[in-house]
């Protein structure tokens, strides 16, 4: 999710780190089954489910630091039995490893993605991200087009300055005395007049959960077997400003067919700045959920893997 973990991150420092020398092991494993891998200099855990052949669709998980767990459990039983799916745990988030030196950035988290691709000995791979995952999705099919067989976005920021505009109009006209406050807590740097997630938690679990036993729901899955989100990956790429002024720029690189899957009611992203993204790629398309919120792979799975199924299985 994008991003609860700011109300704890946004004030602190990021350590911004370029990928290594270091880099996968020569070969990883893509059977069936829990598998890890040292990709620069970190253990990455990932699980590999669902058909054995054909493109690896790999789930890039939001947060940042969320894990995969809550997409596998609701999603996973409907998108198995057509597709091979990849869970991966990004650095510092579920099973994989916290790096001892604080190595997390968007470009390090990116690379990570392509050493596992090499290691996996495949030419190609479709991405699927939810939140701050669509971020990495971006950036990785941008980067790497030619290994980007298709793309899956669901609560997409790519603008986020857009998207936290969005959050500033339902603040001030929900809560004015809030919204001052808001206002006044805004760094200098933030692209966006207002500082929406100084709102506190409550504000930022409405705009994302229409339904409250959703996000009930999402915070006990996210808690299985002690994986609860940390906050340590978005106070490193979010604090001091970081990555709060994010804005994707490489549309053109984009020539693969993306997919957009928005909630209506997910006002934490707001689908005017998905509506924008979609019209300005080469191949892209908008499915838009009334009614459902910032996690509609657990609101309605069934619907949400059958558009996957229709968009990635062709």
């Amino acid at each position: 999710m994008i991003l609860r973990s700011l109300l704890i991150s946004l004030g602190a420092l990021a350590v911004l780190s370029s990928p290594t020398a270091a880099r996968a092991e020569p070969r990883a494993d893509l059977a069936p089954g829990e598998h890890q891998a040292i990709v620069n200099g970190v253990r990455l855990w990932y699980r590999v489910a669902g058909q054995g052949e054909g493109t690896p669709v790999v789930f890039l998980h939001g947060g940042p630091g969320q894990g995969s767990q809550t997409f596998a459990r609701f999603a996973g039983p409907q998108l198995e039995p057509h597709l091979r799916m990849v869970y991966l745990d990004q650095r510092g988030a579920g099973r994989s490893e916290r790096p001892w030196n604080d190595a997390y950035s968007l470009e390090l988290m990116v690379d990570d993605l392509e050493q596992l691709r090499r290691a996996w000995g495949v030419e190609r791979i479709a991405v699927v991200g939810h939140s701050f995952g669509s971020i990495l999705a971006l950036e990785y099919a941008a980067r790497h087009p030619e290994h980007t067989a298709r793309v899956v976005l669901t609560a997409a920021p790519s603008d986020l300055p857009a998207a936290m505009e969005l959050q500033c109009d339902r603040l001030e006209r929900q809560d004015p005395e809030l919204y001052a406050q808001a206002v006044a807590q805004r760094p200098a740097d933030l692209g966006a007049r207002c500082n929406a997630f100084a709102a506190g938690r409550a504000f930022i679990d409405a705009a994302m959960f229409p339904d409250p036993a959703v996000m009930t729901l999402v915070d006990e899955t996210d808690a299985t077997d002690g994986m609860r989100n940390t906050g340590e990956v978005g106070r490193a790429l979010f604090g001091a400003g970081g990555l709060m002024n994010y804005r994707f720029d490489g549309h053109a690189r984009l020539t693969m067919p993306v997919l957009i899957v928005a909630g209506l009611a997910d006002f934490q992203t707001g689908v005017e700045p998905q509506r924008a993204l979609a019209a300005r790629l080469p191949d892209g398309r908008i499915l838009e959920y009334p009614g459902r919120g910032h996690f509609m792979f657990v609101e309605d799975p069934e619907r949400f893997a059958a558009d996957l199924v229709a968009f990635l299985g062709r």
